[in-house]
């Protein structure tokens, strides 16, 4: 009698149940994750008709050999087996599970690129080092050669120690793999296979190693691109390399983990040109179809300092490794020191902040910024005062213009009232156009889309036009009336020729841009001061326009005409601060951004607000005829 065949057991399926999760909105997660999972469930439907295979048997060897065969190290996790929690699965699943056949006719895996970026503490690390012990010892590739990465050598070793730990307390990993070096140990060598894992420096990666696998750790500290690169000229000699980056996210937008960034979510989203909220659209472009992307962010509206249900977008295993309370801590931390919240930011909610250091953050900017035409909603009133930061000759030159508007009661911190002036400010911003697409490459800016859109103006040429600038301030000086034009010396003399080309009389005051020099006053108000019997005014400088802006800002008494050209400014500067008497004033040294914008827009305020804030007792409210008191 013959035996009864038995039913293949089924092979369970994570990387596709935790995508399912996400995309139905069970697992809450941010843009770019989101759209990694729409990936790959569409890839499942129509992979195929690319080549794609998906081996969920594949993904799941990985995953079984984390946790038969790797233990944990350090803390609560000491000698624990490493049991990848529903987002790790999901990233090992996606590099191990989809393949490919190659020209060869050989099934490989797909991707050979794989960018991971996430907040502190989310386990990245040991994942990198299991990936690296799995392909030196279960993968199938003779002499493989596996690379821990990083800025320096220093850096490179925190994440070779991890598996370093792991294999020590592996059994079987003790059998297999042979050591060298005591402390530390250096290399890791499975001889049966001929294949080893070691730590590299940058150095080491320009002398022409042959990767199967390269592990990157931080990316956002590397100074340059070049081992990525040099690590990746390796893999020719390989059929199914694995360039794996992880990294926290950083706040330098000229450098490599900014561009890489910037290729993953839209390998993610599947879009060459994704739109502000990441909307995903699937498309197959360049070598996408060979990279992996799992990027935690938050949604463009999210402030995690009030909505602890957004935390988890940026943390995958808040309550795993990171415990609630400790975020709730550094949140407070936050709150307390303004100083500290862009890292924070940065390192526990995977914002990309523009400086380590933050002025204002963006959930208070965005407060202030309105859409609003000041050419028609103002039309004849006067301009109390603009700001101009003239560039050189191929940058962004910038002007801002402040009117007043009103007043609103503000109650001080001593519970005293008053009723202050309130402003409409806009920019309008320069740069010349025949250099303008080379230029945005370098400061990773759109300028041609906000050319498009209406942001900034680029006249023909490849210089800065003065006389462009100058017409505009005859225009509005015409059309408004300019009270005063705050000015740096900075080629200002040029400007004014062509200002007075114009006939444009304009009172014009000094406005230094550093943070030590204060100017000299006016004149008009030296004389102003004499006739009121008041002291000798002081003159503009920086530190007194910035601290005029950041309140108004706070204060919610001034609006800002949205624009990109401006919030980005704003959301860069970097602050410099003196160590004797805590004055502060925008950076373009330290800034990584062009923040001529906000520097235009503080010495426009500083000149609006210099000498006119008036404050205004409160009304008592007996002087009410309708008031009363109420008997309980």
């Amino acid at each position: 009698m013959a035996k009864k065949k038995t039913p293949p057991t089924s092979i369970s399926d994570p990387t596709t149940a935790y995508a399912k999760a996400v995309v139905s909105g069970e697992i809450v997660a941010g843009p770019h994750v989101r759209n990694a999972c729409r990936r790959h469930l569409d890839d499942l439907r129509d992979g195929k008709k690319r080549g794609l295979i998906w081996d969920p048997a594949g993904a799941a060897r990985f995953i079984g050999y984390c946790r038969d065969v790797l233990r944990l190290n350090g803390g609560q996790f000491e000698g624990k087996p490493f049991i990848l929690q529903p987002s790790q699965a999901f990233i090992a699943g996606s590099l191990f599970g989809w393949k490919r056949t190659n020209e060869n006719g050989k099934v490989v895996r797909r991707f050979r690129r794989a960018y991971i970026e996430q907040a502190k503490g989310q386990g990245k690390s040991p994942f990198a080092g299991a990936v690296g012990l799995y392909c030196m010892t279960a993968d199938g590739e003779a002499a493989a050669e596996i690379y821990a990465a990083g800025k320096d050598k220093a850096q490179a070793f925190v994440l070779f120690r991890d598996s370093v730990a792991m294999y020590e307390q592996s059994p079987k990993l003790k059998r297999e793999l042979t050591p060298s070096g005591g402390n530390p140990v250096w290399n890791l060598a499975h001889i049966k296979s001929r294949s080893f894992f070691r730590p590299i420096s940058r150095e080491q990666a320009h002398s022409g190693p042959r990767p199967y696998v390269a592990l990157c750790d931080e990316i956002h500290e590397h100074p340059n691109g070049h081992t990525l690169e040099m690590l990746e000229r390796g893999f020719k000699f390989r059929d199914q390399p694995l360039l794996l980056m992880i990294t926290n996210s950083g706040s330098d937008r000229n450098s490599v983990c900014w561009a890489e960034h910037q290729w993953a979510v839209k390998v993610a989203a599947g879009t060459e040109t994704p739109d502000d909220d990441f909307h995903y659209v699937g498309e197959v472009f360049g070598t996408s179809d060979e990279c992996f992307s799992y990027v935690c962010a938050l949604d463009k509206d999210d402030d995690p300092f009030t909505d602890p249900s957004c935390w988890v977008k940026a943390n995958p295993l808040l309550g795993v490794t990171l415990k609630y309370e400790y975020i709730e801590g550094v949140v407070a931390q936050a709150r307390d020191i303004p100083s500290k919240r862009n890292n924070i930011l940065r390192l526990h909610f995977c914002v990309w902040t523009e400086s380590d250091t933050a002025w204002i953050p963006r959930p208070i900017l965005e407060r202030v910024m309105v859409d609003f035409d000041p050419y028609e909603e103002h039309a004849g009133k006067p301009i109390a005062a603009a700001g101009l930061d003239l560039s050189g000759a191929k940058d962004l030159t910038a002007a801002a213009f402040v009117v007043e508007t009103g007043t609103k009661r503000i109650t001080r911190a001593d519970g005293t009232e008053a009723d202050l002036p309130t402003f409409d400010l806009w920019i309008e911003a320069f740069t010349p156009r025949d250099t303008m697409d080379e230029r945005s490459k370098v400061d990773h800016v759109p300028y041609r889309l906000w050319l498009d859109q209406g942001y900034i103006n680029a006249p023909e040429g490849s210089r800065v036009r003065y006389d462009h600038v100058a017409a505009l301030f005859a225009r509005l000086n015409t059309e408004h009336g300019i009270g005063v034009l705050a000015y740096d010396n900075y080629a200002f003399d040029k400007f004014a020729e062509e200002l007075d080309a114009y006939g444009a009389g304009i009172q014009t005051v000094n406005h230094p841009q550093g943070g030590k020099k204060r100017a000299a006053p006016s004149p008009e108000k030296v004389a102003a001061a004499e006739a009121a019997g008041l002291p000798k005014p002081l003159g503009l400088w920086m530190p007194g326009s910035v601290a005029a802006l950041e309140e108004l800002i706070l204060e919610e008494r001034i609006r800002l005409r949205r624009s990109p050209v401006l919030l980005g400014a704003l959301m860069g500067v970097a602050i410099e601060t003196d160590p004797l008497m805590g004055n502060q004033w925008f950076s373009k040294k330290k800034s990584t951004v062009r923040i001529d914008p906000a520097v235009a827009a503080a010495m426009a305020v500083g000149a609006a607000v210099d000498g006119v804030v008036e404050l205004k007792p409160a009304i008592s409210p007996w002087e009410n005829p309708d008031f009363k008191i109420a008997v309980v």
